[in-house]
């Protein structure tokens, strides 16, 4: 029957952090940690909404160890101090979840394009800025989750125009953040790799999973067709957000999860279904974009990483 959140080993004594752990895939695969003892750091825009999330979850699991903590993905100085407020925290496990989709252009607080901005420059930012807090150096092995989506294999990274300011196509943009997810889950493991820290990069995929993401899209742009036709796909075709949170637990918490993987559930094309090592697309695997979107990543946010350029050899 494949891997099911019943596989899910034992989580007392570690801490996660979630990245939109309020709603869809965030909040699921907060249940379930919780479920499995985990102490969750739910990361959160809205704390009101992170509240009400938190205490969904305790209705199931009265004893649940949940933090909910502000940080929004579209504002660079609230991931600063996010950060700084777990400094001198064990943390065991970090889940860069939190994503848009397919919504009209608009702009993050430091003025990128909103898709790109959230799904990888947000991740990106914290997940340099949370290196020591993850004891990246210490005896404890860590790792980094980064969700990115099947949609990755339609994306190229548009150096010329990262932000979509001279041409704009919701999906293409949402694709691009998508693919910059995997091509940073991957250099991020390679560095990891040539600097022999204790922590492993992993990216992974939910497939199509019922859930509000699919609904931004439509809302924000105003058609009632596009909406119509969502949630008819959310019906019909995808699967619950319970068998979507899946790959990211397996890529959390199984203890035969290899770096620089790709997880995703392994049913009818690939949509649905079980979690499974995957290969991701043929421009995810180009060391070279991934390097110069590295690169670009740190001079946008002024983030650098503790952590050598990989050696040639690195086959992450």
């Amino acid at each position: 029957m494949g891997w099911t959140a019943a596989d899910i080993p034992d989580q007392h004594g570690r801490t996660i952090i979630v990245t939109g752990a309020n709603s869809g895939l965030g909040l699921e695969t907060t249940r379930e940690l919780a479920r499995n003892g985990a102490a969750v750091i739910m990361a959160c825009r809205d704390v009101e909404r992170g509240e009400d999330a938190a205490r969904d979850v305790r209705e199931d699991l009265p004893d649940a160890d949940l933090r909910v903590e502000a940080c929004d993905l579209a504002s660079l100085e609230s991931i600063r101090a996010f950060a700084e407020r777990l400094e001198g925290e064990d943390v065991d496990v970090l889940i860069n979840n939190a994503g848009v989709m397919a919504i009209p252009r608009s702009e993050t607080d430091d003025g990128f394009e909103t898709q790109f901005g959230v799904n990888h420059i947000g991740h990106f930012a914290l997940t340099g800025l949370l290196l020591e807090t993850l004891g990246i150096r210490a005896e404890r092995d860590s790792r980094v989750v980064t969700v990115s989506s099947a949609m990755h294999e339609r994306g190229e990274i548009g150096f010329d125009d990262l932000q979509g300011e001279d041409s704009y196509d919701p999906w293409d943009a949402y694709c691009q953040s998508k693919l910059a997810n995997v091509l940073f889950a991957y250099e991020l493991e390679r560095r990891l790799l040539t600097a022999d820290a204790n922590a492993e990069s992993v990216a992974v995929h939910p497939g199509y999973a019922n859930t509000q993401l699919q609904f931004r899209g439509p809302e924000q742009s105003g058609s009632r067709l596009w909406m119509a036709a969502s949630r008819l796909a959310n019906t019909v075709v995808a699967q619950s957000a319970e068998m979507g949170a899946l790959p990211i637990l397996y890529a959390a918490t199984a203890p035969d999860v290899e770096g620089g993987a790709y997880y995703g559930p392994g049913g009818l094309g690939n949509m649905r279904g079980r979690p499974e090592r995957q290969a991701s697309s043929a421009r995810s695997y180009d060391r070279e974009t991934a390097q110069r979107l590295w690169d670009v990543s740190s001079e946008l946010t002024g983030v650098t990483y503790d952590l050598p350029e990989p050696k040639a050899e690195q086959s992450a």
